[in-house]
């Protein structure tokens, strides 16, 4: 407005008696009046709206603002009377004549593959797996409520509210709200286990479907919020310090999608999308912390098929980035790469120390027999950022070897050998990461 003027107004306190979700969205969102709390943080019955102009008699505008927003609260407080009358769980009929999306069936449809996802999640979480079918069945529910069509963003919220109603069982209660978290970037995540689980398998359910049915996110165009729902399952699973095997989810949400796909490939294509929202999540600074593209790719092309364990291997591989090791052991690694690259096979036996003729070689392969014995626990107890530090101590012999040895040598068997024994180095640092993509 040009000439804003703030005008007081008050509704009857009998209203307080709605959920303050409700009361926000009929003042806030259908009246753009800003809802007034008072100190202890309690809404109360006034709200604050603003004029264009300083009216000659402000009493006037003061009781038309009133007026007209009595009839909206009266409208909520009737839905809000009505909906409680019909209890979620009768609803669920109702869901079978909406459509989620023609190819993947009704809401209803989509609401039993959730159900069984959800239970796969809480039993991996060791939640109650009854709990979680019980809130994916009553997830959508108020969905055909009178409330959630009139304030839509209220859907999840009002379902709370009815389940509770209804004598639902707290934690089911508050999974049909934490299904939809995170809303947006920086939003709160799911804070029951019922409600991780049921939010991680609606999540998948949407992505997987819509990727089988050929509609994958392009451009800016992504009608589905895919990208949202892929980085609210990774930020769940990563904040919420839940260590699952994404493929292993993923893969069970490809076995329930209705469309006839190559379940395999589809599982496949949905993890890779998955870990480009996971890169956008890192390198664009919205995680815990921030990294170069080039650490994310050491540590991707290990593949991690859990989230957290990818986080804990970045985690770790940034801080050894930050060591003065770190740059001579990423171009050595790069080096080594090149050269198992370029002499073929996998050099996969173990090397003959008897065939060590040289001391630099002989002082590289006790160093690498050490620490192979060293990092072994560490590494399986992904103790990444410990076996990093000990693997740096491999800088001097590194160095030393390539300065004195020929690996590439005349003699097939010496060649051979050594070539085991830089297989076996590179193959220390590939447990966490491949190192050799850090080297400028």
């Amino acid at each position: 407005v040009e000439w804003p003027v703030a005008v007081t107004g008050t509704f009857e306190e009998k209203f307080l008696e709605l959920p303050p979700e409700v009361l926000i969205a009929t003042l806030q969102d259908h009246q753009r009046y800003f809802p007034v709390r008072n100190v202890a943080g309690e809404l109360v019955n006034r709200f604050v709206t603003v004029s264009n102009l300083e009216s000659l008699d402000g009493e006037q505008v003061r009781h038309g603002n009133e007026r007209v927003v009595r009839p909206r609260l009266a409208d909520a407080d009737f839905f809000w009377h009505q909906d409680r009358k019909v209890p979620l769980a009768d609803r669920v009929e109702r869901l079978e004549g909406v459509v989620f999306q023609r190819q993947l069936g009704t809401v209803a449809d989509k609401g039993k593959r959730v159900a069984g996802l959800a239970a796969i999640v809480a039993e991996l979480i060791g939640s109650d797996q009854a709990a979680a079918r019980r809130a994916a069945l009553l997830a959508k529910c108020d969905l055909v409520s009178d409330m959630v069509g009139e304030f839509p963003q209220l859907q999840g919220t009002m379902g709370r509210y009815y389940a509770a109603h209804d004598g639902e069982p707290d934690e089911v209660a508050a999974a049909i709200e934490e299904q939809y978290m995170p809303r947006f970037a920086g939003d709160a995540l799911p804070a029951t286990a019922t409600g991780q689980a049921l939010a991680v398998a609606e999540k998948l359910d949407t992505i997987v479907g819509i990727f089988s049915i050929g509609q994958r996110p392009t451009g800016t165009k992504d009608p589905f919020g895919l990208r949202r729902s892929a980085l609210g399952v990774l930020r769940i699973l990563i904040e919420g310090g839940l260590d699952l095997n994404l493929m292993v989810l993923v893969e069970a949400a490809a076995g329930r999608t209705p469309v006839d796909v190559d379940r395999a490939a589809l599982a496949d294509e949905v993890f890779d999308y998955m870990m480009e929202r996971l890169r956008a999540y890192y390198v664009d600074g919205a995680g815990e912390f921030s990294v170069s593209p080039e650490l994310f790719e050491s540590v991707l092309a290990n593949r991690p098929l859990a989230p957290l364990d990818f986080h804990q291997r970045l985690a770790a591989v940034r801080e050894f980035s930050r060591m003065d090791a770190a740059e001579s052991l990423a171009a050595a690694n790069k080096r080594i790469a090149n050269i198992l690259r370029q002499a073929g096979g996998d050099h996969a036996e173990a090397p003959d120390p008897e065939r060590l003729v040289e001391k630099e070689e002989r002082t590289l392969f006790d160093a690498v027999s050490t620490l192979d014995t060293e990092v072994a626990p560490l590494l399986a107890d992904r103790q990444y950022r410990q076996a990093l530090e000990r693997l740096a101590r491999l800088r001097g012999p590194v160095d030393e070897f390539f300065d004195a040895v020929m690996v590439m040598d005349e003699d097939p068997a010496l060649r051979r050998n050594r070539l085991a024994l830089l297989g076996k180095l590179r193959g220390l640092f590939l447990h966490t990461a491949d190192v050799s993509r850090l080297s400028r």
